[in-house]
């Protein structure tokens, strides 16, 4: 088989403090995967700079800095745009997303997902680095979700920010998203026969403040709503791997990629 190349798209507002660990992480967990890295930036502080320095010294990444505009769902649309990989992942800059996870998503890729979600509600995963307050907010938001998109239904973390997907399935997909919640507007509008579910464990934020707001839970509902007539029915199959399946496929991609 192949080795498949890897675009992550990572939207950033204000994260200086983040950035070099997470690309030391992120190198670390794609350890001989051909992967870039893809920042759309909306910062007023000093990321942008940051992120020229860099990309500089490594040419896998790449950014784009937006003046005058911000909204994590522009931003992933124009990541979409830029980016280059067979397979496209979406993945935050505060490093609550846990980067290692870029490898188990890719193991699920290889294995014919078309999209892999990372979950913190199967066996294996947890959203530990959520206070109760957070927990409560991510809960309703999920089941606002599952009751009003049929899409939704068997998917058990549909409104995570982390998840990698075939760029092929974006194709023709009318996207349309507002505010935070990408993935529902992905599972809602696009072509795909087939998700894969992997465990993982949600982190305590690195550094800088969350971004949750009470604007950014009316958006989720306006984009849930408007979702409603748009969305296409999908009628995938949706996998959830055990952490024992888990750890034979990276045992097994590790090995054909000789780490």
């Amino acid at each position: 088989m192949a080795v498949k190349t890897l675009s992550v798209i990572i939207p950033t507002y204000n994260e200086a403090d983040n950035i070099e660990k997470l690309l030391g992480e992120i190198e670390q967990a794609l350890e001989n995967v051909p992967y870039e890295v893809v920042f759309v930036d909306d910062s007023t502080d000093s990321t942008p700079a940051l992120l020229e320095r860099v990309a500089e010294i490594d040419k896998r990444v790449r950014f784009e800095h937006r003046e005058n505009k911000s909204g994590l769902a522009t931003a992933v649309l124009r990541g979409f745009e830029l980016a280059k990989g067979d397979y496209i992942a979406v993945m935050d800059a505060d490093l609550q997303h846990p980067p290692i996870t870029l490898r188990y998503m890719y193991c699920a890729m290889r294995r014919g997902a078309e999209i892999c979600i990372p979950s913190r509600f199967i066996p294996g995963g947890s959203d530990g680095g959520l206070d109760f307050y957070r927990k409560f907010v991510s809960g309703t938001a999920r089941y606002i979700g599952k009751f009003f998109l049929r899409c939704l239904w068997r998917v058990s973390d549909p409104t995570s920010g982390l998840f990698m997907l075939r760029r092929d399935i974006l194709e023709d997909a009318d996207l349309r998203p507002v505010g935070w919640k990408i993935l529902i507007e992905v599972l809602a509008m696009c072509r795909y026969s087939k998700v894969t579910e992997v465990p993982y464990t949600f982190c305590d934020r690195n550094a800088g403040e969350s971004k949750l707001s009470k604007k950014v839970t009316l958006e989720y509902i306006r984009q849930v709503f408007g979702l409603i007539p748009r969305a296409k029915h999908s009628r995938a199959n949706v996998v959830k791997w055990s952490p024992a399946r888990l750890e034979l496929e990276l045992r097994e991609l590790n090995s054909r990629l000789k780490v």
